[in-house]
C-alpha cells in the first residue's frame, strides 16, 4: 500500500510540474501579421514571465498558429522567453 500511494504521489508531482510549465494567459488579437509571422496581443497577466498585462508584438513558434485566429478572437496562449525574444508557443480559443 505504501508502494503504491509513493508511486500516485510521484505520478500526481509529475503532471503538477507539467502543468505548471504551461501557464496560460488570456488575450485579445488585436493584429494578425503573416508577411513578419507575428500576432499583436491585448493580454492580461502573464505569470510566468512576470509580465503585467499590456498589449504588445509577439513572434510565434509556428507561423501555422496564426492562421487559426483574427484581430478580435478571445484566446488563451502561452509565451516564453526564446533566445532573447518573446515567443508564443501555444494559442487557444478562449472557451
Amino acid at each position: 500500500m505504501k508502494k503504491l500511494l509513493s508511486v500516485s504521489f510521484a505520478a500526481l508531482l509529475a503532471v503538477s510540474a507539467a502543468w505548471a510549465g504551461t501557464d496560460m494567459a488570456d488575450g485579445e488579437v488585436r493584429k494578425v501579421d503573416l508577411q513578419t509571422k507575428k500576432i499583436t496581443l491585448k493580454h492580461g497577466e502573464i505569470k510566468n514571465l512576470e509580465m503585467p498585462a499590456m498589449t504588445m508584438v509577439f513572434q510565434v513558434k509556428d507561423p501555422a498558429m496564426l492562421d487559426k485566429v483574427k484581430a478580435g478572437d478571445k484566446v488563451r496562449f502561452h509565451a516564453e522567453r526564446v533566445g532573447g525574444a518573446i515567443v508564443v508557443t501555444e494559442i487557444e480559443a478562449a472557451k
